[in-house]
């Protein structure tokens, strides 16, 4: 017999197959791109802070006949009201999201609550994202809803990678934060800037961004910027790493009804820093709509990244490494950690 959390993840997996694949079939492959991300601190030698994310992406091509597109009905209108993404002179995509983020202390063989360190917490959730762009800009706005505590199977997750790993297992998960439904919606825009002329060969370019993030789970102004270089590098708008607003980042385009890929390898490196003004951040200041264990956290955030992409075919691939500035007043230290991503079109 199959443990109870094992069961439920095995449930979660059969509806999943039963119901959303089978529906994105009958859209005739309208969501024809498949993106996993995974990030972990593994690599870092560490297993505290945020130790581990993981989030599937279905997404659409981007298409300047939104109508025709085949997106599920109730999208459409909603796209042709959103700001910055409603004009239907530049291309739109749709993505659908689903995720769980892991945060622990960083002693997780302490059974007991840790009070100046940060929660145990986990929160599993799915995305809505409506993206618009043109050739110097893209602009996203997502709906983000999801479960914090016991109810996000966060604990069983981590058990079951350490059970697997061989890795210790975490004994404080008790003190987690409490169960919470959230809500929260982004906005992001990104922005271009290259030399004039036609880009072959070695190229490089800017792409600064900014954006706003309201919920029960952040509340927060970010900006920043990515300075790519490499070969042949795509029409795209960075890479991302797991952020709210930056989801879809496809490289494959249509071409009347064709479906584009590329023929040759092409590669790019780069670095790219995002800074928050943090007003709220859930796993830190506690739940929203009951008493919890919460820690004082700092207004400034920032995430400095360096990374490479490869692209080939109907695959685009990713690694980053991300170093983080410290979260809140007594953690030691800031942290490091791995981003991983590979997407495909079906």
């Amino acid at each position: 017999m199959l443990p109870h959390y094992l069961r439920q993840i095995v449930l979660s997996g059969f509806l999943c197959l039963v119901f959303v694949c089978p529906a994105m079939a009958k859209a005739e492959q309208v969501f024809d791109t498949f993106t996993l991300y995974y990030e972990n601190d593994f690599l870092a030698g560490t297993d505290r802070d945020y130790t581990s994310g993981l989030k599937l992406t279905w997404s659409t091509p981007y298409t300047s006949d939104a109508q025709t597109a085949g997106w599920p009905s109730w999208i459409y209108p909603l796209s042709d009201r959103l700001p910055l993404v409603h004009d239907s002179g530049q291309q739109r995509a749709v993505s659908l999201s689903i995720g769980q983020e892991i945060y622990t202390p960083e002693d997780i063989h302490n059974p007991d609550l840790i009070l100046d360190d940060r929660p145990y917490a986990g929160r599993t959730y799915v995305a809505v994202g409506i993206h618009g762009k043109t050739v110097l800009r893209q602009s996203t706005w997502e709906l983000n809803v999801g479960i914090l505590g016991p109810a996000s199977l966060a604990e069983h997750a981590q058990r079951l990678v350490h059970t697997i790993n061989g890795a210790n297992d975490p004994e404080g998960w008790n003190n987690q934060l409490n169960n919470e439904l959230t809500v929260d919606a982004i906005f992001e825009s990104r922005w271009k800037v290259k030399p004039p002329g036609v880009q072959q060969g070695f190229s490089y370019d800017f792409i600064p961004h900014l954006g706003v993030r309201v919920g029960t789970v952040n509340v927060y102004a970010n900006a920043g910027g990515e300075f790519r270089l490499g070969w042949e590098m795509p029409e795209d708008f960075g890479t991302c790493p797991i952020r709210a607003g930056c989801e879809v980042n496809s490289a494959f385009e249509k071409n009347g009804n064709e479906k584009k890929r590329r023929e040759k390898l092409s590669w790019h490196v780069f670095t790219a820093l995002d800074v928050r003004l943090v007003l709220w951040d859930i796993y830190l200041d506690g739940n929203v709509f009951s008493d919890s264990h919460s820690v004082d956290k700092k207004p400034f955030v920032a995430d400095s990244i360096v990374g490479l992409a490869l692209h080939y075919g109907r695959v685009e691939a990713s690694y980053s490494y991300i170093y983080r500035t410290r979260q809140f007043e007594t953690q030691s230290d800031g942290q490091a950690f791995s981003s991983l991503s590979i997407s495909w079109l079906f």
